[in-house]
């Protein structure tokens, strides 16, 4: 047990984090895709099964079908202040925390406060809710994370103001990705459920143009796919939990070899959506001065290819291949090996000594599967 372990803080710190409110956030592409909708929806399943949860803050953008949803739901009344002259509605922060519902729906994660509020942003009001112990189901649209900002600006050409920081989603229990195609998005917007008639035109040749979408898609997807990880990672035992598959590809200066593994071992791991690394292992007889110029040059092009199909390059000087093999497959949590046929240089230099049955027993031993492609 580390130092850091024993220190009464560390278990004071435990204990708070056993109280704390449970997080779900429903995480959507763009606007219209149904976040609050299916919240609503949620809510009033948990309300018909005796849960005590409560509207903190719901925007309907005045959608019939999630107004619809809101009927016979506790809703927490929001607070009237003064801005500049005007009367605005705000999350009424303080109300959650004295009635203390179950759950509580907070809509408009990133969303910032009006100036004189408890906090800046709301995302910051969660925290506190979570705190107190409530559980919280909110929503955010991908655009809107921190660290994806730069490229949100790439796609869209549209810097957006309201950010919030990727720690808010790497706290989350919980994340659903509400998923639909760039036809459905566009036939929901044409059909006027999610901007007023007058904003449609604008919208379909600016934001919701398909390319976008898809990208947007993307990147949706692929967050939600990282926060399942997280949760692999964290909540399945070491003993029970399946590792994703990676492939590590071994090549040679052997050209035509070279760029076979390389593009199958590619659409292995297309097939498999995981990472993968081609790794080449410079022996003394492969170095620059033993070489030729034309292999050299080989070796740099399949490099390139092997990057352009999304591999990482690994390039080390050993003499012992088999050991630089096992190393870098364990180092990287390599699942299957990949080499060419026995007949093949990179086989020949394994198979020529018992070096090959050190391999089979290294990878064995990690439970690491060899591939010989044809």
């Amino acid at each position: 047990m580390s130092d850091q372990e024993q220190k009464p803080e560390h278990f004071l710190e435990l204990i708070r984090q056993s109280k704390r409110g449970k997080f779900k956030i429903y995480l959507g592409m763009s606007a219209g895709v149904g976040k609050t909708y299916r919240m609503l929806q949620e809510a009033q399943t948990l309300q018909r099964n005796g849960v005590d949860i409560q509207i903190g803050y719901v925007e309907t953008h005045n959608r019939k079908e999630t107004i619809d949803l809101l009927l016979g739901l506790k809703i927490i009344p929001r607070r009237k202040l003064f801005y500049k002259g005007k009367e605005l509605e705000e999350m009424d922060l303080q109300a959650i925390l004295n009635l203390h519902p179950e759950i509580v729906i907070v809509d408009e994660l990133p969303h910032s406060n009006i100036e004189g509020s408890k906090n800046e942003k709301r995302w910051q009001d969660i925290l506190d809710i979570l705190d107190a112990g409530i559980n919280v189901i909110s929503a955010i649209n991908i655009q809107h994370i921190e660290s994806l900002n730069e490229e949100i600006k790439k796609i869209t050409g549209i810097e957006v103001s309201e950010r919030v920081p990727d720690k808010i989603l790497r706290i989350a229990d919980e994340v659903v990705n509400i998923d639909l195609t760039a036809d459905e998005l566009i036939t929901r917007l044409k059909e006027g459920k999610i901007y007023d008639k007058s904003k449609i035109e604008t919208a379909l040749h600016n934001f919701f143009r398909p390319e976008r979408i898809l990208q947007l898609r993307e990147f949706a997807l692929r967050e939600a796919t990282q926060q399942v990880e997280r949760k692999i990672e964290i909540e399945v035992p070491k003993n029970l939990a399946l590792r994703p598959e990676k492939f590590l590809a071994c090549i040679s200066s052997n050209d035509e070899t070279a760029k076979r593994i390389i593009r199958k071992t590619a659409r292995l791991a297309t097939y498999y959506n995981s990472q993968w690394i081609v790794l080449y292992v410079q022996t003394e007889k492969e170095s620059a001065y033993k070489i030729g110029l034309a292999l050299q040059r080989h070796l740099i092009n399949n490099f390139k290819i092997a990057t352009e199909l999304g591999a990482e390059v690994i390039k080390v000087k050993s003499n012992n291949v088999a050991k630089e093999i096992g190393e870098i497959a364990e180092q990287k949590k390599i699942t299957t090996v990949c080499i060419g046929k026995p007949h093949l240089n990179l086989a020949q230099i394994i198979l020529s000594t018992n070096i090959f049955n050190q391999l089979l027993k290294k990878l064995s031993e990690s439970d690491i599967d060899l591939v010989i492609l044809s």
